[in-house]
């Protein structure tokens, strides 16, 4: 079984219409509800590919209970989300038909209250017996401690369960520090860690710091990783244009499917970098056109880098 969790679950309502203009009313041509938040995304693409994942976070009121609701219709996905006095937030994205663009409105979510983050904790350490492997992902509710990730990575490791870890900025500084297995930042948020600009320094510095391997979203230009076994970056044959929403979440449900079945770093990366170009071609997060997948899978480029010294 492998383990997600998404502190500030979501449920993500998307509008779509003809073209978005600010200060005039707009007629709505489609309207889609389903659970969000990144590691709730990372589980729907494990299960289309096959692996059993368990959810965990936090749910509340009755936008939790309509993520609950579509978590149970999933297949391969099992809930265990643990209930909370507030209400989780909703993710407002307005599509543009005709420009393509995407307007994203995130609420900040529900205020979890101490005795609540314990008996999460207690949920996640007994999760962790069953698991194989465990993501922690996205941004913090209002409540939790901003060290919050640092000490779930640390109990991941006392488990003896490999951990990746995808968030930024003082949860990921923080974080880092405790060890995890892999950190799968994007560009800005490598940035915002190490002050780098410049990726393979970036990504260099991010492994200083504490994290054995670090996996980078380069955007259309795929991924650049640093792990203990060498230097790659992973390209896909073209630029793909579409909607990149979910596309890092797919990339961390492609390195963590490679690292669960054992592939070598190299096949990971390629199913990562096909997993993201086939979901920016799907209308949301958390899916992926499974024929452009096996397509590109082929056709992906990763070449080795030598490392800097």
């Amino acid at each position: 079984m492998i383990l997600t969790v998404t502190l500030n679950t979501a449920l993500d309502i998307t509008y779509r219409v003809r073209s978005l203009r600010p200060h005039t009313t707009h007629r709505v041509t489609d309207v889609t509800e389903r659970p969000g938040g990144k590691g709730v995304n990372v589980a729907r693409v494990l299960a289309a590919l096959g692996h059993e994942v368990t959810v965990t976070g936090f749910a509340g009121g009755g936008t939790g209970r309509a993520v609950r609701d579509g978590l149970t219709a999933t297949p391969g996905v099992t809930d265990a989300l643990v209930p909370v006095g507030g209400a989780t937030r909703r993710t407002v994205a307005v599509v543009d038909e005709h420009s393509g663009d995407t307007t994203q409105l995130n609420e900040p979510g529900p205020l979890i209250d101490p005795a609540e983050w314990s008996a999460f904790q207690e949920v996640y350490a007994d999760l962790l017996t069953a698991a194989d492997a465990v993501a922690l992902c996205g941004s913090l509710p209002p409540g939790v401690p901003v060290g919050a990730y640092a000490g779930l990575v640390r109990t991941a490791r006392a488990a003896g369960v490999p951990v990746l870890l995808d968030t930024s900025g003082e949860p990921l500084r923080r974080a880092v520090a405790a060890r995890p297995d892999i950190i799968k930042p994007n560009a800005d948020e490598l940035a915002e860690l190490t002050g780098a600009y410049e990726p393979l320094r970036a990504t260099q510095d991010a492994r200083r710091r504490g994290a054995r391997a670090v996996v980078a979203s380069l955007g259309r230009d795929g991924l650049l990783a640093l792990t203990p076994e060498g230097r790659w970056r992973a390209a896909p044959p073209a630029r793909i244009p579409g909607n990149p929403a979910g596309a890092g979440d797919s990339a961390v449900a492609g390195l963590l499917s490679g690292l669960v079945e054992n592939l070598p770093w190299p096949e990971r990366l390629a199913r990562a970098t096909a997993l993201s170009a086939a979901t920016v071609l799907t209308p949301a997060a958390g899916e992926f056109d499974r024929r452009s997948y096996e397509e590109l899978l082929g056709r992906v480029a990763v070449t080795p880098e030598a490392t800097a010294a």
